[in-house]
């Protein structure tokens, strides 16, 4: 069992000091970053003039994929034989298998962070999903101008290619001017970002809140790289998703689009490689591969480059993943299917048993008008009386045709 000692220890603690405090009475009483992402480092993430800064995403009550993953820290199986790999410095991080959903180690797994161009897996699930994969898109002014003064992956004006190309090139190369075809092509930004919003809560990626739809830093930008690996984890289950992500290269006009992240060609089994970066983001990165019959996802959220580029860190995490697979190690939380159902507030749970108790809905009837009037005695005393009034009427105008009855024999007799 992996025994944390000098410096890692401080990295799985469950609280963290900010970075200029000097003593133990600066420790947060709660998680860094629980309701929201670090402080912004720009103005990209400044509201419109006129309106508010969106609030803070709703806390879960319950950590969503279990009460582990909701440490600060580092949070690894009980039986890990060694400690995660000392190269990768992102501040939060997940790993977890693609295919059974176990989370197999994880730092910091819902911190609030920024996603920047990874949550363009998101959309492009809503894309493939809303949009037919052969559906022409044509290329606009607006799309390439969204780029400017960001990446690009350098699609033209006039040009035109299906949902599945331009998907592909997403995929494979970080560009603002495809993310803004595929979101006109979805019938506008406003309502792409609904639909990837609205898709990743309905998945359980509770801490996700998309405010562009390449990954551009803006107001109200919200993940974790536990909601990343929930979103990624879905995205390969649909088969046209998985058919574009395991391209290689795609040809747009002329312009040959290449996975430039250098984990597909230094990683034996690697599926995907998706690194990139903004200002208020620092550094993300999302791999994938798979070796001795598991298919791992690593997600890094807010990294630093400096000594290690993202790919060798998630090279190293992977190696992690596969290590403890092979080990059998205790999985640390899941990846859920859906989002987990709303624990009903105490009113809401008054209403729902006034409605289905019997004894409630005898009290009810109770306070009737009916029963205030007779009680629950006098009812049917008073239903009895009235069977009785009915049974004398019936006896009364019986013997009354039979006296007309007789009356007319007698007179008949005297006429003869």
């Amino acid at each position: 069992m992996f025994v944390a000692t000098g410096s890692a220890v401080a990295a799985t603690t469950t609280t963290s000091t900010t970075a200029n405090s000097t003593s133990s009475s600066a420790v947060p009483s709660e998680c860094t970053n629980k309701q929201s992402p670090p402080a912004a480092e720009d103005d990209a993430e400044q509201p419109a003039p006129g309106t508010a800064a969106p609030k803070p995403l709703p806390v879960p009550a319950d950590p969503v994929g279990g009460d582990q993953l909701g440490k600060c820290g580092f949070v690894l199986p009980p039986d890990a034989a060694t400690a995660p790999p000392s190269e990768v410095n992102a501040a939060s991080w997940v790993l977890a298998d693609l295919d059974t959903g176990a989370v197999l180690a994880a730092k910091d797994p819902h911190a609030r962070q920024r996603p920047a161009a990874l949550i363009k897996v998101l959309l492009a699930m809503v894309a493939l999903q809303d949009l037919k994969p052969s559906t022409p898109v044509l290329i606009t002014q607006e799309d390439v101008d969204a780029a400017k003064g960001y990446s690009a992956v350098g699609v033209q004006a006039g040009a035109k290619f299906t949902v599945t190309q331009l998907v592909q090139a997403m995929l494979l190369k970080p560009g603002n001017d495809v993310p803004h075809a595929l979101a006109r092509a979805l019938g506008g930004i406003p309502k792409t970002l609904d639909t990837m919003n609205a898709a990743a809560k309905q998945m359980g990626a509770l801490d996700t809140r998309v405010a562009t739809p390449g990954g551009l830093d803006g107001p109200g930008m919200s993940t974790s790289a536990y909601d990343i690996a929930v979103i990624y984890r879905h995205a390969m289950q649909l088969p046209a998703f998985a058919e574009a992500a395991a391209v290689k290269s795609v040809s747009l006009g002329g312009i040959l689009v290449k996975n430039a992240d250098q984990l597909m060609t230094t990683y034996t089994g690697a599926i995907n490689g998706i690194t990139s970066n903004t200002t208020d983001a620092h550094f993300t990165n999302l791999s994938s591969a798979a070796k001795g019959g598991h298919r791992l996802v690593a997600v890094l959220l807010r990294g630093e480059q400096q000594q290690y580029a993202m790919y060798r860190q998630s090279s190293k995490l992977l190696d992690y993943g596969f290590t403890l697979t092979a080990a059998n190690a205790h999985q640390v939380g899941t990846l859920v299917d859906q989002a987990p159902p709303v624990k009903p507030s105490v009113s809401s749970t008054a209403s729902s048993t006034d409605s289905a108790d019997p004894t409630t809905v005898q009290t009810a009837a109770d306070k009737s008008p009916m029963y205030q009037a007779f009680g629950n005695v006098g009812m049917p005393l008073t239903i009895l009386a009235g069977l009785v009034v009915l049974a004398a009427l019936a006896m009364y105008l019986r013997k009354r045709r039979a006296r007309a009855a007789r009356a007319r024999r007698l007179a008949a007799q005297a006429n003869n």
